[in-house]
């Protein structure tokens, strides 16, 4: 199914406001090509002080459908001032918002993840038209950023503190939790809603307000949970929304350098997170980020082998292998190789590529074009390198598709084993020995998630506590849940988001009262 296009003239866009008939005619065709139930969660404007406002110069950014390439709408393009207005906004809002109580501002999230719930479809649907990623997967990841709503809700009711006793007769010692203060979010686009609630349900739950910068390829499911949190009655200046995509250098900056922002959270590319983490390090400000992976699949000859490869479909292929935990390097012990080879070749085979909104597709586009040629790169130098293609390879001409992809006797020169693809390809790696695969699967400089596949008990406990990442996965392919903790070691990341992640929200003040004797 094609969607009809609908472009927006730049020579209209200052007069919009002073002409109500035009607008009402642009706002239906705009509804039209989004297809939602509510059209009002269709939000085209960033969000500053409880204000849905334009960028002061009027500038747009163009949102595109990966899967047609033809425009959805488009958002303000804003710059340094819209950023300072933001952080400001979210500053006034601090003192009030802090002071509320714990129960207040559980029920309010509550109601919140109740309107995710009722928007359900609408939610869904705005993630695979901006995103690409199919319906179903789309509907999956709306429950999964409705989880981190409803449990940080929770989590609200539980910042305890503690009684220390003290060495000293006449003193108390009370440790509390308060609000970090003004937090700023940067999210990536390959979970446009649940990044934002991984990040924005733990910052309001602790008290915290924000300033958030969406991917300029995916705003409107941010600006659509924007939305329902008003109407949830989260109140103006504690969420403040700046998009922006040519003024990302000095927005990002601004976020990070500010005296005023407390707190940067970011899940991104290693390489940006090394620059943001830095322009944070001149205040000090606490940081939370969540960088690149290269995550290992491993399968020892001892696996089950039906579930290794079921398991390495969901983990290599969900959202077309553009997620910062999928598999990037599969390594397979010699004796089982060949058979694992074959068996997900042929799941691999039958997958479907196509736009997401349609039943019959089972994978869709990536991100943009950029993607496509990254992933082709990879292919091309693990060829030259002497891998062989058992299946796919290559791209749709003039598309955001590249067909799935499997590769087998993918050499360990190949840039695939120290990049991370970000694609829908799986690099075969064979192995001999446990040792020698620890060794392989240990050697990049970061270490987010890694998985393997054994009913050796011993080798679980062994793999499990050898590997050099943050979050292992054995005998499954799935590890994300609200409920636990999530983030990487060495150059993956600093902090944990999810479970008690709301601590990241807070400071930890103590209390020394004497004279009670």
């Amino acid at each position: 199914m094609r969607l009809p296009t609908f472009r927006l003239s730049s020579t209209l866009l200052p007069r919009i406001s002073s002409q109500p008939l035009l607008s009402r005619r642009m706002a239906s065709a705009q509804a039209s090509v989004f297809g939602l139930k509510d059209s009002s969660l269709i939000k085209t404007q960033a969000f500053i002080g409880g204000k849905w406002v334009d960028s002061k110069n009027g500038e747009k950014i163009t949102v595109q459908n990966p899967a047609t390439l033809e425009e959805l709408g488009t958002v303000p393009e804003m710059g340094l001032s819209e950023t300072k207005e933001a952080i400001d906004a979210a500053a006034k809002a601090l003192p009030e918002w802090s002071k509320t109580t714990a129960k207040h501002r559980h029920d309010i999230l509550m109601k919140l993840f109740a309107l995710m719930q009722e928007h359900h479809d609408d939610l869904a649907r705005l993630i695979t038209l901006e995103n690409g990623k199919t319906l179903t997967e789309a509907k999956g990841e709306n429950v999964y950023s409705a989880s981190f709503v409803e449990w940080f809700a929770e989590e609200a009711v539980r910042t305890y503190g503690e009684h220390i006793p003290s060495p000293t007769a006449n003193v108390r010692n009370v440790v509390i939790k308060q609000p970090v203060g003004v937090v700023a979010i940067l999210t990536p686009w390959n979970f446009p809603s649940a990044m934002i609630t991984r990040k924005l349900g733990a910052a309001l739950a602790a008290g915290c307000t924000s300033v958030i910068k969406p991917p300029p390829e995916t705003p409107f499911s941010c600006l659509a949970l924007v939305e329902l949190a008003r109407r949830a009655g989260v109140p103006d200046g504690v969420i403040n929304v700046v998009t922006t995509l040519k003024n990302v250098a000095e927005v990002g900056k601004e976020m990070c350098e500010s005296k005023i922002v407390k707190k940067v959270t970011f899940t991104g590319s290693t390489p940006v997170a090394k620059l943001l983490a830095g322009m944070a390090a001149s205040t000090l400000k606490k940081v939370s980020i969540e960088a690149g992976g290269n995550a290992p699949f491993i399968v020892f000859g001892d696996a089950d082998i039906d579930e290794a490869v079921a398991a390495a479909i969901v983990c290599k292929f969900r959202g077309t292998g553009q997620t910062c935990v999928c598999a990037n390097r599969i390594y397979v012990q010699s004796s089982v190789y060949a058979e694992f080879a074959s068996r997900l070749t042929e799941k691999v085979a039958a997958m479907k590529i196509g736009n997401g909104l349609e039943e019959s597709t089972t994978h869709g586009p990536l991100i943009h074009q950029r993607a496509v040629e990254k992933v082709q790169a990879h292919v091309d130098d693990a060829v030259k390198l002497g891998a062989q293609v058992l299946v796919g390879g290559s791209s749709i001409p003039g598309t955001a598709f590249f067909h799935p992809t499997v590769l087998s006797d993918v050499p360990p020169g190949a840039r695939v084993n120290t990049e991370e693809t970000f694609g829908p390809m799986a690099a075969l790696v064979k192995f001999e020995t446990e040792d020698e695969v620890i060794k392989l699967a240990n050697s990049t400089d970061v270490g987010l998630a890694g998985y393997f596949f054994s009913r050796d008990v011993g080798r679980v406990w062994r793999v499990a506590e050898k590997l050099e990442v943050g979050m292992v996965g054995c005998n499954t392919g799935m590890i994300s849940s609200a409920v636990i903790p999530f983030g990487g070691i060495k150059e993956s990341g600093l902090g944990r988001e999810g479970g008690h992640g709301i601590e990241e929200y807070m400071n930890t003040k103590l209390i020394v009262f004497g004279g009670l004797a």
